[in-house]
């Protein structure tokens, strides 16, 4: 019995020292082990679960200055306090805006782009208004005459003025002009030309007009207020077109 399993033990201590030498010491087997299936198992278990994507909305446009249409002002003396309170003409309060002046049928408006800074209560109440109302005496009108507007309704330094009249406020402008109804209109400053919807560089010429509302008005620009306080010769160019567009 001793020599049989001696005999055995031989045997397979002769067999593992061929496969050894054959390059084979590990056992194998034809189907795949996955050793770490236990470990992911504990990982995934273990992981909050991701909440699902949802798509972002898509975003929203601004809604067009003035509101809706039905909601605008009929009557000029009711202008007043939409302009003051609109919420998409401006998103000031009511007292930082400032109300135009004058009569309805005005044989003159006069447009500016914004009040100035200073301003309160009175539209043009500094040096631009002064010097406006020196420019207005020598085309023959009192302040109290003419209609005076600005486009906007607060001071305004860098206003994307092309922006604007794409999302309202030329309209806006427009329905203002209609219901001030004046016989002619100057505006000083090249800037509000989009809301206008003319070239700045036409703006020399003395045959414009603007379509409003209610039909059309002789348009005639005129530089900035405050390059006419800078640049006091170009009160003369001023003089010249003023007596050819009135043709006195």
């Amino acid at each position: 019995m001793d020599a049989y399993r001696n005999s055995w033990a031989a045997e397979l201590a002769a067999a593992q020292a061929w496969w050894r030498e054959a390059g084979v010491d590990l056992a194998f087997a034809d189907e795949a082990t996955d050793w770490l299936a236990g470990a992911r198992a504990t990982k995934d278990a273990a992981s909050p679960v991701a909440p699902p994507k949802v798509a972002p909305a898509p975003p929203t446009a601004p809604p067009r200055i003035g509101g809706a249409r039905a909601s605008w002002p009929t009557t000029l003396a009711d202008f007043g306090a939409w302009w003051l309170t609109e919420p998409t003409v401006d998103p000031a309060p009511a007292a930082r805006r400032v109300l135009p002046s004058g009569p309805g049928h005005a044989a003159l408006m006069v447009l500016v782009p914004t009040p100035e800074p200073e301003d309160r209560e009175t539209l043009l109440a500094g040096p631009r208004g002064r010097l406006l109302e020196a420019i207005l005496a020598a085309f023959g009108f009192a302040r109290s005459e003419v209609y005076l507007a600005s486009a906007l309704p607060c001071p305004t330094p860098v206003a994307d003025w092309p922006q604007l009249a794409s999302t309202g406020m030329r309209e806006v402008l427009a329905h203002h002009v209609a219901l001030a109804a004046p016989r002619r209109l100057i505006v000083f400053g090249r800037d509000v030309s989009p809301l206008l919807g003319h070239d700045p560089a036409q703006a020399s010429t003395n045959s414009l007009e603007f379509n409003h509302d209610g039909g059309t008005v002789p348009l005639a620009f005129a530089p900035a207020l405050e390059a006419l306080l800078e640049r006091p010769a170009l009160k003369r160019g001023l003089w010249r077109r003023w007596l050819d567009w009135t043709g006195t």
